[in-house]
């Protein structure tokens, strides 16, 4: 990605110094020339500060087997609802399964 940081650090100078008619030139040859959709084009372009990607995005929570399991349990005795509910009772319903014993 470093070419495409490159080139749009080059254009974005010239493109918030230029007239409303010339905007919309550099946008769709920039547009172009780096594969970019023309709405995100332009998004990037006005954009104020570059995006810092040197550190990779925090992975997705994985939960081992007791866990989802037991998540899988708690689901099935809420008559399976949604996520959003779900996490609401889950207290209720785990301390309803401990005093049941399972």
């Amino acid at each position: 990605m470093g070419t495409r940081d490159e080139l749009l650090e080059a254009v974005a100078a010239r493109y918030r110094s230029a007239t409303r008619t010339e905007k919309g030139r550099i946008l769709t040859e920039f547009a172009e020339i780096a594969g970019y959709h023309r709405n995100h084009a332009g998004r990037l372009l006005r954009r104020e500060h570059a995006v810092d990607r040197s550190q990779p995005r925090p992975r997705r929570r994985v939960y081992n087997g007791a866990v989802r399991e037991a998540l899988g349990v708690l689901w099935e005795m809420a008559d399976r609802i949604c996520g959003k509910r779900l996490l609401l009772c889950n207290r209720a319903i785990g301390t309803a399964c401990l005093t049941l014993g399972r």
